[in-house]
């Protein structure tokens, strides 16, 4: 059984799209769930009437994409869980591909297609690695596809707007009765996956027959900033903050010490660059900073509880 979850804002008018292209998989037991995240009242009775056999959320509040996806997986009946924006649209053998590559290693606990723009052009993603910043970077990411990146290999993880995940995986690496950290929200809870997967000995593979279509940043930023790079410029205050808080906890908890000691000047440049920007152009990120200052303490909580896991 693969249990597919797909977020929706309601913002845009991909939805149907990403559905329907769930639907028409070539796979067998396909269990489809939506989490209604658009706050609309009556936005849960279309996607009722269009899709009755679905398994259907509505949350009365804004749960971001993490408690959205907690959700969902507690939902969920699946041996494989497959993690969908609701702007993705998938071919016909997206999963079945995607299967094949989880049939090669029983410690292959993620999987990452190659994700491309809707233009079928453009790159996307092929997965995402770790930066010499302690960022995610997306390999491949904005480049045309002229088979770069056609080989079957391994790599650090798997961009979370198309997530496939071992169900048992995410039991293993799950901090208290949470998979995904909400107090992230949203952004860096994919990498935050993949690297605490990997500190716990689960690996992550490529699988460039796997092949997705995905119109980057239809429900975070304004409409001018669709599908472009250095999103932070196109996002509001809330999600820059989000930005700056989700990079340091996903350090905190993941990070060794020789790791962290080896990167630090990376980690600081960056850091230093951040700053810059945030009192040039978002001085109200910086104030909200110190109103609401980021979860440290918890982060360190957490990692000792990661850390158990590894003994294990």
């Amino acid at each position: 059984m693969v249990s597919v979850i797909v977020i929706t804002a309601g913002l845009s008018g991909y939805f149907k799209q990403c559905i329907d292209s769930v639907r028409n998989q070539a796979a067998a037991a396909l269990e489809i769930i939506v989490i209604d995240n658009s706050l609309e009242e009556k936005y849960h009775l279309s996607i009722q009437k269009d899709y009755p056999d679905i398994l259907l959320y509505t949350s009365p509040k804004n749960l971001y994409y993490c408690q959205a996806l907690n959700i969902g997986i507690n939902m969920s009946s699946g041996d494989f869980i497959l993690c969908l924006n609701d702007d993705v649209v998938l071919e016909k053998d997206f999963i079945r591909n995607c299967l094949k590559a989880f049939d090669l290693d029983k410690r292959i606990g993620m999987v990452s297609a190659k994700v491309l723009r809707p233009d079928k052009r453009i790159i996307d993603t092929t997965g995402l690695f770790l930066s010499i910043w302690r960022t995610a970077k997306d390999r491949g990411y904005g480049s045309a596809d002229c088979g770069r990146y056609e080989n079957e290999e391994y790599i650090f993880g798997v961009n979370g707007a198309a997530a496939f995940y071992r169900k048992c995986m995410l039991d293993q690496i799950k901090i208290d009765a949470e998979y995904f950290d909400t107090e992230y929200n949203i952004f860096y809870e994919d990498l935050d996956i993949a690297w605490r997967a990997h500190n716990l000995g689960w690996k992550c593979f490529y699988m460039p027959s796997a092949v997705a279509y995905h119109a980057r940043g239809q429900t975070v930023r304004r409409n001018v900033g669709v599908g472009k790079s250095r999103a932070r410029l196109y996002l509001n205050n809330e999600l820059n903050y989000d930005l700056i808080k989700n990079r340091c906890l996903t350090i905190i908890k993941n990070e060794s010490l020789l790791g962290f000691l080896l990167h630090l000047p990376f980690i600081l440049i960056y850091d230093i660059f951040s700053l810059v920007y945030i009192l040039l152009f978002r001085p109200v990120v910086l104030k909200k900073l110190f109103l609401q200052p980021i979860p440290v303490k918890s982060a360190f909580r957490k990692r000792r509880k990661i850390s158990i896991k590894k003994v294990r």
